[in-house]
């Protein structure tokens, strides 16, 4: 498995990490969000689907409508949360599939919630508050091509 940890200490650095993803992830990526209620999964879809061009204000989180869509930047950002549904069968009825297999980037929050309803190539993102606006970013992959790109996002890091 590869890893890369990413401390944010403001909402500014958030929105780096954001562009950082939306620079190195390709289309058709799924990205498994978790951490507690408040911990800034939907602040960071936000830092990347702006860094991809969407609209700030169009971006909510999907607790109540259970998916949104995000059109309107470079590729599209499909926003799941998987908070409120009752079992994995909830989730399944949504469709999942085709947005897994679609042209953008799709981001599931509480993933654990519906782990054996997503595909095998998953990049899993671990969030945890350390403070009022500090957050630990753990972002892992454990397949060849998912590692490439959790090094690269490492390397991106870096160079910076």
């Amino acid at each position: 498995m590869s890893q890369f940890c990413f401390v944010a200490q403001s909402e500014d650095e958030t929105d780096q990490l954001g562009q950082l993803l939306a620079d190195v992830l390709p289309a058709g990526s799924v990205v498994a969000l978790s951490g507690t209620l408040g911990a800034g999964k939907t602040r960071l879809v936000q830092a990347v689907a702006v860094a991809l061009g969407s609209h700030p204000e169009n971006i909510t989180s999907p607790t109540f409508v259970l998916v949104n869509e995000y059109l309107d930047g470079r590729l599209p950002v499909y926003h799941f949360d998987a908070y409120r549904l009752r079992d994995e069968d909830e989730f399944l009825e949504l469709g999942p599939e085709e947005y897994f297999e679609g042209s953008g980037i799709t981001f599931v929050e509480w993933a654990d919630r519906v782990a054996g309803c997503l595909p095998a190539e998953v990049y899993t993102i671990a969030i945890e508050s350390l403070g009022v606006t500090e957050r630990e970013f753990l972002v892992s992959a454990n397949w060849e091509h998912g590692k490439a790109i959790v090094a690269r996002l490492a390397n991106s890091e870096k160079s910076q």
